[in-house]
């Protein structure tokens, strides 16, 4: 039996500790917006944060979560009222949305860590990959969001 805090809420499990976190986090707690895309964790479709830092999760064992804070994009915001979901929506960043979390989670991990990122920086770190090639949206969506996050002090 593991226990995992994932969003603020511990939770015991009864899986292998090799299984893929992305596993624990979709079948066994049912918290479907972290999604499967690559499976050799390249495409950041998995994308949460571990301890506040964007972690791909496809193919990381449960067992390095163990202790650590586990965000995944339900538990970014109770409201979708975090600065990048809110410029997201604004932006009108997604496509067809399938990497949406990923990327979400990714470019709030960035903004913690760099309020207020270059183009560069951002090309740097945001190293998830969309198919439908919204990029320069998600740029602009992250430089939204963090006019935003200034805007709220």
């Amino acid at each position: 039996m593991l226990t995992l805090t994932i969003n603020q809420k511990k939770y015991n499990v009864d899986v292998p500790p090799t299984t893929p976190l992305l596993w624990v986090i979709r079948d066994t707690l049912d918290l479907t917006g972290t999604k499967f895309g690559c499976g050799i964790a390249q495409c950041g479709a998995c994308t949460v944060h571990l301890d506040g830092v964007a972690t791909r999760t496809c193919i990381l064992p449960v067992s390095v979560a163990v202790g650590k804070e586990v965000t995944t994009i339900e538990g970014l915001s109770e409201n979708g009222d975090h600065p990048v979901q809110e410029a997201w929506k604004e932006i009108d960043v997604p496509q067809c949305g399938y990497c949406q979390s990923g990327q979400v989670m990714t470019a709030a991990s960035l903004l913690a860590q760099n309020p207020n990122p270059t183009d560069q920086d951002i090309d740097q770190a945001m190293t998830n990959i969309c198919r439908c090639g919204t990029y320069p949206r998600i740029r602009q969506g992250i430089h939204k969001a963090s006019e935003l996050m200034a805007q709220k002090g």
